[in-house]
């Protein structure tokens, strides 16, 4: 064993690895993505690792290795989840025979998401079990845990990280990364094939089955009860680091109670929920996101006559949305204890009386091509009725002030459907439908399919910056290599746009403001046919060189469009005139296009520039 401080991502990783799994898959989404990224860095060489084209991809291609009897790791974000989802239930029911892990990274807050799902309340809809690691050091042990669930039962197994698990660090023993045993491969069988009948059959299995898995859970590692009285407080995953700290927080005033924790929510560890509730008047339930343990204590208590009171986010008693912390739960743990909590620490004064931190809302980079394809288009539309659909990437930032571009914005690929249903309604308007290059294979294709098929005149704009930029510059089918450097077939989005039956394709480059104009003028005169499509080439700026520099030059600047019009970060207006922060400048040029007074001047790059 050798100890490394690892991010929780990459504990999650290392365990795979060291519990023998043989082909890992998934998709990227914050705040899971790096656990796939360490798989290939630290691959034994035994290791299948696949960014896959979506989360349905990523799960089937899994299932097929697991039925070949190799273990398998699928990553994936909690709305990722709602993409594999179908498969999933129905794999639920045929099961598997290497173990299968999903790793489902939730996003308390949301920090990075669209949604708060709790993944453990899909563990209880699909039947399946789920495991809810606490600290990275848990995670690196239950992975593990989790494979052997997995096989010993033959059914897949959810493995629910939060965004404070997987990018938290700390100290992890990390044990053996050599070869396992090969898979014994695949072999035939009739329950390979999900028919009605066989369905059934295996619905009642999993029925019989919960009840053991519970069982075997209540003796679980990672579950306990501690403490005695006839209090109690009940936690799971990184809420029971914050309880721990809350409680030492409060100090001796804590009286005497019962502290019951639960790393595996689904099947719910039933005796030993018993043997906590026991004896108890109190209990409160702290938990991210939904009362998961809550209502499971409640349903406890109703069915054996329990006369406990459990308090949570049911009751008031904890916050019912947004993520956890020492601070909000030591105030819940205050007022359930009937305890003061000594106020925050002011910081005020170091800053001034009364000052607040300044609001930094995300923004588009400084030279992000995106920011000129959303020009390009506004400028191109100013005197017709248009809506902009947005999707989900970095380009969702288009929606702020100045530019103001996404006016829709559900799920991945959404874009392109939704402009669809805006025009059945609306016909009258012209119906853009932004996507990016990574969303457009992930989710992009049977929309387009859709709106082709049913004569639907949108414009397709797909922002091909030749990455999967928002979660960490990920390769796709577009980018021409794989996950392990490999070089592989680059497929070009002009080509299967044409081969979906889009007529109109064009590829410009945003960055040449006049020209990307025309280019989308053009293709609003194409839609008189039907779907049209504008391809924006530029790569991310962080996947490219940057260009010279550009300096304001303060005779000639006389009005504040680079300002109003662009709201690109490196300008600035600094004394009543304008500026152009160097170290921010990526050289892209579009703010010298706009300008109609020339003031804005390019410079040779200085030396180190990079």
């Amino acid at each position: 064993m050798a100890t490394e401080f690892l991010m929780g991502n990459e504990a999650i990783a290392l365990g795979a690895i060291a519990a023998g799994v043989g082909v890992v898959t998934g998709y990227p989404g914050t705040p899971s993505s790096e656990i796939l990224p360490t798989v290939a860095q630290r691959n034994p060489g035994r290791v299948h690792v696949e960014w896959s084209t979506n989360e349905k991809v990523a799960l089937e291609v899994a299932a097929g290795a697991a039925y070949a009897g190799a273990r398998t790791l699928v990553t994936m974000k909690q709305v990722g989840l709602n993409v594999a989802s179908d498969p999933l239930m129905s794999l639920a029911y045929v099961g598997v025979k290497g173990g299968m892990v999903i790793v489902v990274a939730d996003d308390p807050g949301p920090i990075s998401s669209q949604t708060e799902q709790d993944t453990r309340t899909f563990g209880l809809f699909s039947k399946l079990p789920v495991f809810d690691p606490a600290s990275p050091e848990e995670a690196y042990a239950m992975i593990g845990d989790a494979f052997a669930l997995s096989e010993r039962y033959g059914t897949p197994v959810l493995f629910r990280p939060t965004t404070r698990v997987c990018h938290g660090n700390a100290p992890v023993e990390v044990g053996d990364l050599s070869a396992p045993p090969a898979p014994d491969g695949f072999v035939k069988d009739p329950k390979w094939v999900i028919f009605p009948r066989l369905a059934y059959q295996s619905h009642l299995r999993i029925e019989q089955r919960l009840p053991q898995i519970a069982e075997e859970f209540s003796d679980y590692r990672f579950n306990a009860v501690s403490g005695s009285g006839r209090i109690g407080i009940a936690t799971q995953g990184i809420s029971s680091a914050y309880v721990a700290e809350a409680l030492a927080a409060l100090g001796d005033a804590v009286p005497e109670h019962r502290l019951l924790r639960v790393a595996t929510p689904h099947p719910f560890p039933r005796r030993l929920a018993l043997e906590f509730l026991e004896g108890l008047d109190q209990v409160l339930v702290v938990e991210e996101l939904d009362p998961v343990i809550e209502r499971e204590l409640l349903r406890l208590a109703g069915e054996c006559h329990l006369p406990v009171t459990v308090l949570g986010k049911g009751t008031g008693h904890v916050q019912q949305a947004g993520e956890n912390g020492v601070d909000s739960v030591t105030r819940a743990l205050a007022g359930f204890l009937g305890l003061e909590v000594a106020p925050a620490a002011d910081c005020s004064a170091s800053a001034g009386e009364g000052a607040e931190p300044p609001v930094r809302p995300p923004v588009l980079c400084a030279g992000c091509p995106h920011r000129a394809s959303f020009l390009a288009v506004k400028e191109a539309m100013r005197k017709r009725k248009a809506v902009f659909g947005g999707d989900i990437g970095c380009y969702t930032l288009g929606n702020a002030k100045p530019l103001d571009m996404v006016d829709t914005c559900l799920c991945m690929g959404a874009s392109v459907t939704v402009a669809q249903g805006l025009h059945v309604v609306e016909p009258d308007a012209v119906h853009f439908a932004f996507i990016g290059d990574s969303t457009f294979f992930h989710t992009g294709i049977p929309g387009v399919i859709n709106a082709v098929y049913n004569q639907t005149p949108i414009v397709l704009v797909v922002l091909d910056n030749s990455t999967t930029a928002m979660t960490g510059l990920q390769p796709h089918p577009g980018t021409g290599e794989t996950m392990m450097g490999a070089v592989a077939q680059q497929i070009d989005i002009a080509t299967v746009l044409r081969g979906l039956g889009v007529k109109h394709v064009e590829s410009c480059d945003p960055l040449n403001h006049d020209a990307a104009k025309a280019a989308v003028l053009r293709a609003v005169e194409a839609t008189a046919e039907g779907v049209s499509a504008l391809i924006f080439e530029a790569p991310c700026i962080h996947v490219a060189s940057s260009g010279p520099r550009y300096v304001v030059n303060e005779d000639a600047c006389k009005c504040q469009l680079c300002i109003t019009r662009l709201g690109c970060p490196a300008i600035s207006r600094v004394d009543g005139k304008m500026r152009i922060d160097d170290d921010l400048c990526y050289g892209c040029d579009l703010c010298a296009q706009m300008c109609p007074f020339d003031a804005i001047e390019r410079v040779e790059p200085t030396e180190g520039r990079a």
